[in-house]
């Protein structure tokens, strides 16, 4: 197991940033559909959420924690998420089921993150409504990681201003200059008519390789745009979350 990068500092910074993100709102119109005619039924998204927990370390970069899913789940198995999951009957609200899943798969202590901010919800490929919850700890050097290993293969940190930023390799072939994103690769896809971009990250720490990818990708762009009150450097083109109305059980996005 990657173990976070607890070095820590005391610093007005994440009160500051506290204070500004209880400030947002988050956009109504980029809802995706609660209900959708299905037959003679309606569709109704199950849904979900997932902890966007962010630290600061001694240099005062912000980092964010991130699970590998163990490689025995039957969905999403081997890949990078952000700690989270269903919501479940007893849940108070979505911060409650971000952060109850996070205590269930690494331990995290619900007591040591302070949720300051919720985003616009996210549709899954498997067509469930998430909503990604913003939360910040403190103390870093109180978490020690202990992944529930049903669940969670690996836990580690990457500095979150890294989905915003190009991170280039120049080569010259015949005179002319090129610029090469190093760690981010992107591809087109299609739903619903719409076009939309699928953002790769490669990310290396403690000797280990990480891909950084889809869904979790797409939130942390947009986590990172909200935080940092900017941008990417390159094009974002999210899909435009729609729910289909000949809709069944395995209907997923590409």
């Amino acid at each position: 197991m990657a173990s976070i990068n607890t070095t820590h500092v005391k610093s007005s910074r994440l009160t500051t940033l506290a204070q500004q993100l209880r400030l947002y709102k988050p956009d109504e119109e980029t809802d995706c559909a609660t209900t959708t005619p299905v037959g003679s039924e309606r569709f109704t998204p199950k849904k979900a959420a997932v902890l966007i927990c962010l630290f600061e370390q001694s240099d005062g970069g912000l980092r964010v924690i991130l699970t590998k899913r163990s490689s025995r789940l039957s969905t999403h198995s081997g890949e990078v998420s952000l700690p989270g999951g269903k919501a479940e009957e007893d849940d108070v609200d979505d911060a409650d089921t971000a952060t109850r899943e996070a205590k269930e798969e690494i331990g995290l202590d619900p007591s040591l993150v302070d949720v300051v901010a919720y985003l616009e919800p996210f549709l899954s490929k498997h067509l469930l409504r998430v909503i990604p919850v913003i939360g910040l700890l403190s103390d870093a050097n109180a978490f020690t990681p202990t992944p529930n290993v049903a669940e969670v293969d690996d836990v580690f940190d990457a500095p979150l201003e890294m989905f915003l930023k190009i991170v280039t390799n120049t080569t010259k072939p015949l005179g002319a200059i090129i610029l090469q994103d190093e760690n981010r690769r992107c591809e087109q896809r299609e739903w619903m008519g719409e076009k939309y971009l699928v953002h790769y990250f490669d990310y290396e720490t403690g000797g280990k390789k990480y891909l950084i990818w889809g869904l979790t990708a797409g939130i942390l762009i947009r986590a990172a745009s909200i935080v940092y009150q900017r941008q990417p450097d390159f094009v974002e083109q999210n899909p435009k979350f729609k729910v289909p109305g000949d809709l069944n059980k395995d209907t997923i996005m590409p």
